[in-house]
């Protein structure tokens, strides 16, 4: 039998950790897949502890610490309901003039791809209209249960929350003694490296919750002012949608802008469409170029493609919740890693 060739051999180990790696991450995936509604409410926890634990510091000075929790949650709770009523109130007030609007916009982009360059046949217009409504008449069951279906899913959602809040209420009140009590029942050996590893992981992951908060908000503001001046109906649910965007990163908000476009176009025409585009052009330019280097540099330390391809990844694995979680979860992986080599290194030295 012929001797084996030392590259072989290489590719032989490499291959077989690769597989291994690659079954144990599948397992991760597919245990989280059972369970995510715990890991997103676990993940919502940490992002609003990371978020209150400064304020309720500050406030544990002067009143006692369960008192600091219950004022920081409550206050924030009531909070994001009075955005939601904001918005609501928006919503309601402008449904009117936006449902006019709309359908008054929809004819002039009929009558625009009607005229050149387009030259789009009428029939061929009138035609798609006419097959939606026979389309919604014969599949109206479907969406009956659809928006049914969409019930239950709204129960989830506000299981999800409401573990979410109570894991944050223990993690706001006594999260580093639960760090502490965790990390004394690990083996001797592996109390250390466990407990550098935590602090490099919780740091990177508070810094970039209040990084990516930073540029969620400031491009809000600037969709809705521009839209605001701009004439757009909806500006304050446009905003609101912008910022919950920005949470996924490189992708969000020009999918946001871009249901901001298609509203403007239907209300506005395609001049006020046209500015807009270009609003998702220069919000693109300041987050990429100012806010991220700015705010996120020192948490986030993943390069531009890293992190498309860890949204694209995670978008593919759970959706929309992994697109959201994908980039923290690579961040806090190699802000781990490099902690722990760099306490290796020392301990050599």
């Amino acid at each position: 039998m012929p001797p084996v060739s030392a590259f072989l051999r290489t590719a032989a180990s490499y291959a077989w950790r690769l597989l291994v790696v690659g079954a144990a991450v599948y397992a991760v995936f597919a245990v989280l897949g059972r369970f995510h509604e715990i890991a997103v409410a676990l993940f919502l926890g940490l992002v609003a502890t990371a978020l209150l634990s400064p304020p309720t510091r500050r406030l544990a000075r002067v009143v006692p610490q369960s008192l600091a929790v219950a004022v920081c949650l409550i206050g924030s709770a009531l909070l994001v309901l009075g955005v939601l009523v904001l918005v609501g109130e928006a919503v309601a007030g402008e449904s009117t003039t936006l449902v006019r609007e709309f359908r008054a916009g929809l004819d002039s982009i009929e009558e625009w791809l009607e005229k050149p360059p387009f030259r789009l046949n009428p029939e061929a217009l009138s035609d798609v209209q006419s097959r939606i409504g026979a389309f919604l008449s014969s599949h109206r069951s479907t969406v009956v249960s659809t928006a049914l279906s969409g019930a239950g899913h709204l129960v989830q959602v506000l299981t999800v929350l409401a573990l979410a809040v109570f894991a944050s209420v223990f993690f706001l009140h006594g999260g580093d003694r639960q760090w502490s009590w965790f990390c004394a029942q690990l083996p001797e050996g592996a109390r250390e490296r466990v407990a550098i590893g935590g602090r490099a992981a919780w740091r990177t992951f508070t810094g970039y919750t209040h990084g990516i908060v930073i540029v969620a908000a400031t491009n809000a503001v600037l969709v809705g002012l521009a839209l605001y001046f701009l004439g757009v109906p909806l500006a304050v649910p446009l905003a609101l949608l912008e910022f919950f965007a920005a949470f996924v990163p490189l992708v969000g908000s020009p999918v946001a802008l871009g249901v901001a476009a298609v509203v403007a176009l239907a209300a506005k025409g395609p001049l006020v469409a046209g500015l807009v585009v270009a609003l998702i052009v220069v919000i693109g330019q300041i987050e990429g170029h100012l806010l991220h280097p700015l705010v996120m540099s020192r948490a986030v330390r993943l390069h531009p493609l890293v992190v498309a391809i860890s949204v694209v990844a995670g978008a593919i694995a759970a959706g929309v919740v992994g697109a959201v979680v994908a980039v923290p979860l690579v961040s806090v992986t190699w802000s781990v890693r490099t902690a722990l080599r760099g306490a290796q290194s020392a301990d050599e030295r």
